[in-house]
């Protein structure tokens, strides 16, 4: 299974969106992580579909918008008009799991489901059949760059064993120091926010990720 590296948009300068997303795809990245904060589910506020919509147009990366919001069954459908591929949305969220699962695919769009670092692999089992993606938080939802939880590996692993055919993604602190462990684990799907957007060199910080990740996909 290949190994895919989305930079975190959260790490891009706000001034310049629409050539940050270009310049990670010249730089080689397989999707872009967009993520999405209401201030209620997190203490945060980032962004909306209209900004979603502007950035469609000014790159052909993948979007993985990651919805870490109070009520992902009401907002869904504006991002995936506006171009989301793949949307994400937390287990722990105050709307029904399963029936958002749904509407999102009825969208015909890709579904990920999130667990954050206190939240009991358990909670997501059940959904894996009707999944596209897992994502395990490996820091608090809310800020960007905060430091690795290891502690959340054994998710990771559970869940590679639960579903072998998984994308698995991990999201906080991942960097050339800490994705060998998440891969190793059973991650392939890689969010890398200060580490790409932060490095001199993105594209070599991006080749370098994917580097250290291959040789444990399976």
């Amino acid at each position: 299974m290949s190994v895919l590296i989305s930079p975190s948009l959260l790490a891009a300068d706000f001034s310049r969106m629409g050539e940050e997303a270009a310049r990670m795809e010249q730089c080689g990245a397989d999707w872009l992580h967009i993520d999405v904060m209401d201030g209620h589910f997190v203490p945060n506020i980032t962004l909306g579909a209209p900004v979603v919509k502007c950035l469609r147009e000014r790159t052909g990366l993948f979007f993985d918008v990651h919805l870490m919001i109070s009520h992902p069954l009401q907002y869904a459908g504006d991002f995936v008009k506006a171009g989301a591929q793949m949307i994400t949305f937390h287990v722990e969220c105050e709307d029904d799991t399963a029936e958002t699962i749904r509407a999102i695919k009825a969208l015909g769009c890709r579904v990920g489901l999130s667990i954050k670092p206190n939240t009991p692999v358990e909670a997501i089992l059940p959904f894996l059949p009707q999944l596209d993606m897992v994502l395990v938080m490996t820091v608090e939802p809310g800020f960007g760059g905060q430091s690795f939880m290891p502690e959340t590996m054994p998710k990771v692993k559970a869940l590679r064993e639960a579903a072998p055919g998984l994308l698995i993604q991990v999201d906080g602190g991942v960097s050339a120091k800490t994705i060998a462990m998440a891969a190793e684990n059973g991650a392939n799907v890689f969010v890398a926010g200060s580490a790409v957007f932060g490095a001199e060199d993105p594209q070599a910080a991006i080749r370098q990720l994917r580097s250290i990740a291959e040789p444990f996909a399976g």
